[in-house]
């Protein structure tokens, strides 16, 4: 009488086959962690990027990372992860560095995911700060994820003049009139278009700059000690030899003479200095333009907004020499 596993063809070549998994070595069963993909950076967006969008970004990351009614697919999470980092948002920081440091089906790469923990934590984000504390400071240039989206396509086929002998191309475009902002008290429109020229800036901007600061509110207070219609922080008061930061014509001409040094020290890049004014100068130079934070890519865009979209503007080079990581940071336009 035959055997029941007798009449199963192919039975013993699949236990035999079965029987070579288990003594292969190892190694043999085990893909490294350089066999891992490593997800390739989204490209640029087209059209503006709203909070919602990046939010849904996240949530269609999470939801393949761990396989949320669909297959797992951690490739494409991680990309949209790195999507939703570069317009600031922290959990997708925090989630694309979780993935990286655990090759959790990407392979893993501390270096940068000690620049993404870094920005989550910048952000407030509790889990990355505890983590940081354990990786240490980041090293090397930030990566892809966090570097400033590339937005302004109108600069990018702006025409540039002749370059004169020994000076830099400048871009030309035709004055823009900015209306000013609706609820801007009278008195302080006719200060500012008064003593704005007197700090080599344009009214219009430093009523966008106090717009999107403090509202034209003379007391505000933020909860991070910033004070007045410019918001300036004690050290900045200090530095710019404001006495009374409540006093709003000491604020004013202290908020002023932080924007000439800004505009010196950035060249005259409006995204960069309004960043800057934001998140600090030090933050601009570490991720070479806009820094991966909420808070601030929103702020940039007001500033912008509120300044007609121009993104040049004058500045007195005598004040500062610029950021010694200018060339770093200057637009692939601004560089022909």
């Amino acid at each position: 009488m035959k055997t029941a596993s007798a009449t199963l063809p192919g039975h013993r070549s699949l236990l035999a086959a079965v029987w070579m998994v288990l003594a292969a070595p190892s190694w043999a069963q085990v893909p490294t962690l350089e066999d891992l993909p490593r997800p390739a950076t989204p490209p640029p967006e087209i059209g503006l990027v709203v909070p919602a969008k990046v939010q849904g970004w996240r949530l269609e990351a999470q939801a393949l990372e761990h396989g949320e009614g669909q297959l797992r697919d951690p490739v494409r999470a991680a990309q949209l992860y790195c999507r939703a980092a570069r317009y600031g948002d922290a959990e997708s920081q925090f989630n694309l560095a979780w993935m990286l440091t655990n090759s959790r089906g990407v392979q893993r790469d501390e270096a940068q995911a000690a620049h993404l923990f870094a920005a989550a934590a910048e952000q407030g984000f509790e889990q990355a700060k505890n983590i940081l504390a354990r990786m240490g400071t980041p090293q090397g240039p930030p990566p892809a994820c966090l570097l400033q989206p590339d937005e302004d396509a109108v600069a990018a086929t702006a025409p540039l003049a002749k370059k004169p002998p020994g000076r830099a191309p400048t871009l030309q475009r035709p004055p823009v009139a900015v209306p000013l902002p609706a609820n801007a008290p009278p008195a302080i429109v006719r200060f500012v278009q008064l003593v704005a020229p007197d700090y080599k800036l344009d009214p219009a901007l430093v009523l966008s700059f106090i717009s999107a600061e403090s509202n034209f509110d003379s007391q505000a207070l933020s909860p991070k000690g910033a004070m007045g219609l410019m918001q300036l922080m004690p050290d900045t008061a200090t530095r710019f030899g404001v006495r009374n930061a409540k006093d709003a014509v000491q604020n004013l001409r202290g908020g002023m003479a932080y924007l000439r040094w800004l505009m010196a020290y950035f060249q005259g890049d409006v995204t960069l200095v309004a960043a800057a004014y934001n998140a600090g100068e030090r933050a601009v130079e570490r991720y070479l333009g806009v820094p991966p934070y909420a808070e601030t890519r929103l702020y940039v865009l007001k500033i912008r907004v509120g300044f007609g979209g121009q993104t040049q503007h004058p500045f007195d080079a005598s004040v500062v020499q610029p950021t010694p990581r200018a060339l770093l940071m200057r637009k692939p336009w601004l560089q022909r």
